[in-house]
């Protein structure tokens, strides 16, 4: 359907209402009955007001001239109201932006590796405000309903626009409509794919299919421990992570496993003398109380976690473990977590790792995190649990794991060429042959960044690193051993369609195509394209979290909003741009469940010396005068998100114009999404 046929339909539906409201008034007065009965009695006109604004009298609706006073008073008031609401919220908006466009400290390594981008979206947004001000021009003019020819045109200016239409249909219209075209097809495929994988878990929960351990750690005879129980090391990797480091050793220390059949590696990376002196000093509180632990410490930080970890593996004193379990500093795992896991590598020599679920204390804490919890709950509970169900692969998370240390050495050991060396050793042991499990039911504690800095930080970590690991390891892939099957899903759906393909069509479909064809009338989006199907996709997306359902509009419209962040981090990666190669620890705040903190402090209450109750005051002491040093927080504002903010705002301007309902209400409530997120009013906010 053309823009014009919309206009015609609009305004036929516009007279209709019209003459319909005017004939109800004209066809229904007051009665004579309700007339004479007004100066009876107050009390039954009040009834008569607070039961309904109409009265009804034989079969006919008639409304008195006070009945209508009253009904258009309290309109009137509710509109006042709302009109007093979105002035106090926006001039709230215009005083945080204000202060904090006058507070913004521009840190030039930030924009490095985003100038680029920065730049084209800005002559982006120069060139919407052009367009949006020759199209209010030409429908100041009439040229918008009866478009001008070059032949028939008079004046410069209306010559200058028939020209301009001409460009547009002939020249700029018919690639851009070929270009939406493709990024369609692209995005009915990855609608395709994750309709599949929620099929696929559908069938799991249907047919009740989970790995099954074959033996269990529940009642072992004591004599045979020496041989019932394997020797297990536990690797605890932080840098600079004050908040969290002693919750995390806490809980590995805690693990219901014999003391001698388990080391705990605390592996320091941090640079700052006054964390490093606080993790030591938790390490020796520990190792009072019987458990083997140990401090490592790298005076030279190369390679980031990975060269952390590689370091780590590399003692001499491990050559009688068998199996690793990996805990990022932030994750509290259950006592039983060894337990639960490694159960499953008694009898299965093909298995390499075995990979448990996050569960998040702070899920609830704000509308980011909720947003998190949505993304993550769907990773998790479909796309591992299907991959682990039916492939026997997917990619590590990069904690809360459990690693067969053969697997490791066989496929390399860690290496430090990605910013994901989780997805690294993941699929280079897959290329060995080794399989994975992946158990849904096992949880571990961990938390999300509450901050839009921190998140942001990590989801380019994580779409850059993809892209980093797919040029490395492609040929490696085309030579493996694997079978066309297992080639095809790692090359096509692990990394192009779910890596690649979901960032570029989203950025590019719903930031880019869509504002233009607002200037481009020519080419068109569909209805079932801007809303149906997204809306349908997010439906089936936030199927794994069914209380986060009232969050669904806001979780579509800032994954949207993230495609920029993902798009930028999937360039860089590719083509190795900027700080791609930039490894940056996630921020975050030392945040543990209720539940966690009882066990904790009942395991501390027994059993401790004297001299480590004050060796945890004084290190309390130290960490109470180091933190008078830290940088204070500061909420900040991001350029990208608010000059695309103010491109979908221009483009659903332009789309009043053509009276395009669907169109507009996306494009504004996108714009919105964009500028509460470029103003950093989403997360932790910092007064």
């Amino acid at each position: 359907m053309s823009r014009t046929a919309q206009n015609y339909e609009f305004q036929q539906w516009w007279n209709k209402q019209r003459h319909s409201f005017l004939d109800s008034s004209d066809d229904n007065p007051p009665s004579s009955s309700a007339a004479a009965s007004s100066s009876s009695s107050s009390s039954s006109l009040a009834v008569d007001l607070t039961s309904s604004p109409t009265a009804t009298t034989k079969g006919h609706h008639t409304r008195s001239a006070r009945q209508l006073s009253w009904l258009w008073l309290l309109r009137f008031h509710k509109l006042t109201a709302s009109v007093a609401w979105l002035t106090d919220s926006s001039i709230s908006l215009l005083r945080t932006a204000n202060r904090r466009i006058s507070n913004h400290h521009r840190s030039p390594s930030a924009y490095s590796s985003s100038s680029r981008l920065n730049k084209i979206i800005r002559i982006f947004l120069i060139l919407v405000l052009l367009l949006l001000f020759l199209e209010l021009l030409a429908y100041r003019r009439g040229w918008h309903f009866t478009p001008p020819s070059v032949e028939s045109a008079e004046a410069l200016v209306e010559r200058l626009y028939a020209k301009w239409l001409e460009i547009r249909a002939d020249y700029l219209a018919p690639p851009l409509q070929y270009l939406a075209n493709v990024c369609i097809v692209l995005f009915l495929i990855q609608s395709l794919d994750r309709a599949v994988l929620m099929l696929g878990c559908f069938w799991i929960k249907f047919r009740k299919l989970k790995p099954i351990p074959p033996v269990s750690y529940a009642a072992p005879d004591v004599e045979a421990a020496e041989n019932y129980y394997p020797m297990v090391l536990v690797q605890i990797p932080m840098c600079n992570e004050r908040e969290v480091y002693q919750q995390s050793i806490a809980a590995v220390c805690i693990q219901d496993w014999p003391r001698e059949r388990m080391l705990v590696q605390v592996l320091d990376d941090s640079d700052d003398p006054d964390t490093q002196v606080l993790i030591k000093g938790e390490v020796q509180k520990w190792q009072q109380k019987g458990v083997q632990i140990v401090y490592r410490h790298r005076f030279v930080r190369t390679g980031y976690k990975a060269g952390n970890l590689r370091s780590a593996m590399s003692c001499d004193y491990l050559k009688d473990y068998e199996f690793v379990a990996i805990f990022d500093a932030d994750f509290q795992p259950a006592p039983d977590f060894l337990k639960k896991t490694i159960p499953y590598f008694k009898g299965n020599d093909e298995l390499g790792l075995v990979q448990t679920r996050w569960a998040f204390v702070n899920k609830d804490e704000n509308l980011l995190t909720r947003l998190q919890n949505i993304n993550l709950s769907f990773h998790f509970e479909v796309e591992q649990q299907v991959n682990g169900i039916f492939i026997n692969f997917f990619g590590f998370n990069g904690t809360a794991g459990v690693w067969r240390i053969k697997a490791l050495e066989d496929c390399g050991g860690w290496l430090d060429r990605t910013t994901v060396e989780d997805m690294d050793v993941a699929v280079r042991a897959h290329l060995s042959g080794w399989k994975f499990i992946y158990l849904n039911d096992v949880k571990c504690l961990c938390e999300l960044p509450e901050s839009y800095a921190a998140y942001k930080k990590q989801q380019h970590r994580w779409h850059s690193g993809p892209m980093q690991l797919f040029r490395l390891c492609f040929v490696d892939v085309l030579r493996s051993k694997l079978s066309v099957g297992k080639k095809a899903n790692l090359i096509l759906l692990f990394f192009l369609l779910r890596k690649l393909i979901l960032p570029f069509y989203s950025f590019t479909l719903f930031c880019i195509i869509l504002p233009l064809t607002m200037f481009l009338p020519e080419a068109e989006l569909p209805a079932w394209v801007v809303c149906y199907v997204p809306g349908l996709m997010s439906i089936l997306n936030i199927l794994p979290a069914p209380r986060s359902f009232p969050f669904i509009v806001p979780y579509l419209l800032f994954e949207n909003t993230m495609s920029v962040t993902k798009f930028n981090a999937m360039i860089s990666g590719l083509f190795r741009l900027g700080s791609s190669y930039e490894w940056i620890v996630t921020k975050k705040l030392g945040r543990s469940s209720e539940a966690d903190l009882i066990v904790l402090a009942e395991k501390e209450s027994s059993g401790i010396h004297r001299s480590s109750s004050e060796s945890g005051l004084d290190n309390l002491n130290k960490l109470e005068a180091s933190k008078k040093t830290v940088k204070r927080k500061r909420n900040r504002l991001y350029r990208k998100e608010l000059s695309l903010a103010f491109i979908l705002l221009t483009a659903a301007a332009r789309s009043l114009l053509t009276a395009q309902g669907i169109h507009f209400y996306f494009l504004l409530f996108q714009g919105i999404s964009f500028l509460v997120v470029g103003l950093d009013l989403i997360g932790e906010q910092v007064s």
